[in-house]
């Protein structure tokens, strides 16, 4: 379980928004993803975005990895505005993601290892071949991967659960300041989300690194988080710390997401939540 978050306030924010927006098309045809939005993500900490489909949460992680741009607002990376790099690699180098089908990371024509050793490519300074082979050896080991299980192996040989963890191998070799997970244990079994999680909790804690969770879930979310932002139509109807916003949810929102979490993982919900 997470630590008890410290106020924002006394924390130095990874990421900060300001009325956040993004639309996609023109006229008629206009669709507002996100709407508006302000928020503050303190460094080290576990926030997770919950809400059901469509409701925006993937194309506001897209804006804090900088693949998708603002229509309006601002967006900081410690303390700066995000896009002001001309080289978007510098970005990349301290915030990456997991996404929630692994096999469309990886291309189907390398094997994984060559795959592995190009993420180095994002290093100002790319190590010696020796090291790199080391690296890579050692970020397969962090995730229960003995090398020579996908040495010469392409990612249309191995199942989802063990690409998920390719991914993951990917970011111990990266090691940047902020994850961000979009659904990463959506298609895999009950087995490999247990393992999954682990590995998520293991980064955290060996690379100090700020998690940003993606899920429709909010009893998973509660279950990792030391904050929850629930989106709806584009918006954040409600955020806080987990206790807060299961204990005494103020929106209508959180109450159906509520009612719909699996049984499975009601116990770890406050009970007067769910009354």
């Amino acid at each position: 379980m997470p630590s008890e978050p410290s106020p924002l306030a006394d924390q130095p924010l990874k990421f900060e928004a300001k009325n956040l927006s993004r639309s996609f098309g023109h006229g008629k045809k206009l669709v507002e993803a996100v709407k508006n939005v302000s928020f503050g993500i303190a460094s080290r900490d576990i926030i997770s975005i919950v809400g059901q489909s469509g409701c925006g949460k993937t194309v506001l992680a897209k804006m804090l990895l900088r693949l998708e741009t603002p229509s309006s607002g601002t967006l900081s990376f410690n303390g700066k505005p995000i896009g002001n790099e001309r080289d978007a690699r510098e970005h990349w180098r301290s915030v990456q993601a997991v996404f929630q089908d692994p096999f469309s990371a990886f291309n189907q024509f390398f094997t994984i290892r060559s795959q592995l050793k190009s993420s180095f490519k994002l290093f100002k300074r790319k190590p010696e071949e020796e090291e790199m082979e080391a690296r890579v050896d050692a970020a397969l080991m962090a995730v229960n991967i003995k090398p020579k299980e996908v040495e010469g192996k392409y990612p249309f040989e191995l199942s989802g659960g063990q690409m998920q963890r390719m991914l993951l191998a990917r970011i111990f070799i990266l090691r940047p300041q902020v994850l961000i997970a979009d659904e990463p244990t959506s298609m895999v079994d009950a087995c490999s989300r247990a393992n999954i999680l682990d590995y998520l909790m293991k980064l955290k804690q060996e690379l100090d690194m700020t998690i940003v969770f993606v899920t429709h879930d909010i009893g998973l979310a509660c279950y990792i988080s030391d904050s929850i932002f629930i989106m709806h139509e584009g918006e954040i109807v409600e955020q806080g710390p987990p206790a807060q916003v299961t204990g005494s949810p103020s929106s209508a929102v959180t109450r159906q997401l509520l009612d719909d979490i699996p049984d499975v993982h009601r116990p770890w919900i406050k009970r007067g939540a769910l009354d």
